[in-house]
């Protein structure tokens, strides 16, 4: 007898009505001196009168659009330089005006609301009985399949039915985001593990001292740049360079926004083309301290990054690459805590089967184990984790996701020892679950997805993608699970 999944009638569904307030930079600098030119061409009445129609027709959509424009007109402000202006000469509302004009919005949820995962929330406050509050992440993909991180909030009882509080009608980015300070060995390290010239190399970090903040690598990188005799191969290696600087940054989010309005956006030029497939977990630290962590794919078109992402409070985050020769390929997953003083992922650096890697620092990993490979029809083409493992006390239970025939997606489970995880002790011989008849139809056909789930009141809550198009949750029974696994 099949296991017996609950699925749920809820539906979190694309909402173009979910917007940000991006940076817009058209044809360039030059199409940009033009543009800036004939706003300061306006008289001030002018300018009034177009500025004031722009925040009747925006300013209910965002925040503080106007500090939008003013973040954005300093982005372009050197510009004004150029056409001999004073950018600190200008009067208030034709800076606003300027920005204006470099400023779009962006539907951040138009295409998709898929891959999800759920935690429990820092905050336990304010509950009834048997409730549990949890946030809910998604992979959120608008146009151009642009992806970034969004949030909901919910709360469960003690018959695992989520509540989940409605969205806040406006969405924000971070507050401020701030860069890091890099050291120069790690740096290196990282560089030569993606493969770098190590020639161009050389030269950028001869002119860094052991410790270096961006702006003096950039410095260092346009220095270099400077020399004619470059080759087009040796430019790329410059921008690989400039890449990886910007992917280490953290971000703050403004103290009154509600969850759902705060989206993690692309910032670095590693993540250009999008966030993918944030696992998160929370993770319990020897001196019982909690963080939270994220595994993610950073895309710029070309190339993945696979970077770790922290938090304490979802309020401020800290993202940093993950270096080490076995994250080099997608989908890593953070075990929740340490196992024999070590931090332990699982991975699929090949591509096609699971790993575990163990490290004494969370941003290194220099080994890596098998723990299992396809074996049944239904996972044929390739097996990864669906999410961090779960602790019980039959051991670490690892949701899994695979492919098979028609480049079908299902979910299966195995179970690993709890002391030594290397030790694959059970895994289910049919799908946990499968694309139904209503799920199978979406953006990507014939595919079930998720990020991370939960155990609560003795049922595994798996929010799950449907056809990487929209997303839901299911539950099972523990108790069933565990006699699929054991006894079958």
């Amino acid at each position: 007898m099949p296991l017996k999944v609950k699925r749920n009638s809820i539906r979190f569904c694309p909402d173009p009505k979910r917007i940000i307030a991006r940076f817009y930079l058209p044809g360039g600098d030059t199409k940009a001196k033009l543009i800036i030119q004939n706003v300061l061409d306006l008289s001030e009445d002018e300018t009034n009168t177009v500025l004031d129609q722009i925040l009747r027709n925006f300013s209910k959509r965002h925040r503080n659009i106007t500090k939008i424009f003013e973040k954005h007109f300093n982005r372009v402000k050197y510009i004004t330089k150029d056409l001999e202006v004073d950018p600190d000469s200008l009067s208030l509302k034709k800076r606003l005006l300027i920005g204006s004009y470099f400023t779009q919005e962006y539907s951040i949820e138009s295409a998709a609301f898929f891959n999800p995962s759920i935690v429990e929330d820092p905050e336990q406050f304010n509950l009834e009985e048997g409730q549990k509050r949890i946030i809910m992440s998604f992979r959120a993909t608008g146009e151009g399949h642009i992806s970034s991180i969004v949030f909901r909030s919910g709360i469960i009882d003690k018959d695992n039915k989520i509540s989940f509080i409605k969205p806040g009608n406006l969405v924000d980015v971070p507050e401020t985001v701030k860069r890091c300070v890099y050291n120069k060995n790690q740096f290196r390290n990282k560089l030569e593990e993606m493969k770098n010239n190590g020639y161009i190399l050389d030269m950028v970090m001869h002119r860094l001292k052991d410790e270096f903040i961006y702006g003096e690598l950039v410095g260092s990188i346009n220095e270099i740049l400077k020399d004619k005799s470059l080759t087009e191969l040796d430019k790329e290696e410059l921008q690989r360079i400039r890449w990886l600087a910007t992917s280490h940054y953290e971000t703050t989010f403004s103290l009154d926004t509600a969850l759902s309005e705060r989206v993690i956006f692309p910032v670095s030029y590693a993540e250009t083309n999008g966030i993918e497939d944030a696992r998160f977990v929370r993770f319990i630290d020897d001196d019982g301290s909690v963080t939270y962590y994220a595994t993610y794919t950073a895309y710029n078109g070309h190339a993945i990054l696979p970077n770790l992402l922290e938090t304490k409070d979802f309020y401020h985050f800290e993202i940093k690459p993950l270096n080490g020769k076995y994250v080099q390929n997608k989908g890593m997953a953070l075990f929740p805590r340490k196992i024999n003083g070590q931090y332990a992922m699982i991975s699929r650096y090949d591509g096609f089967n699971n790993f575990i890697m163990f490290s004494d620092n969370i941003n290194l990993w220099q080994n890596v184990k098998k723990i299992q490979e396809p074996r049944y029809p239904w996972e044929f083409v390739k097996i990864g984790n669906a999410g961090s493992p779960l602790e019980t006390d039959k051991g670490w239970l690892l949701i899994t996701h695979s492919v098979g025939p028609m480049r079908r997606y299902t979910l299966g489970a195995i179970l690993l020892d709890l002391d030594d995880p290397t030790k694959v002790i059970a895994r289910l011989k049919e799908p946990l679950l499968a694309p139904n008849d209503e799920e199978r139809d979406g953006y990507v056909p014939n595919v079930v997805y998720s990020c991370g789930s939960i155990i609560l009141n003795n049922e595994l809550i798996i929010p799950y993608a449907v056809s990487d198009y929209a997303s839901t949750y299911a539950t099972i029974s523990m108790d069933e699970l565990f006699h699929e696994l054991l006894f079958k």
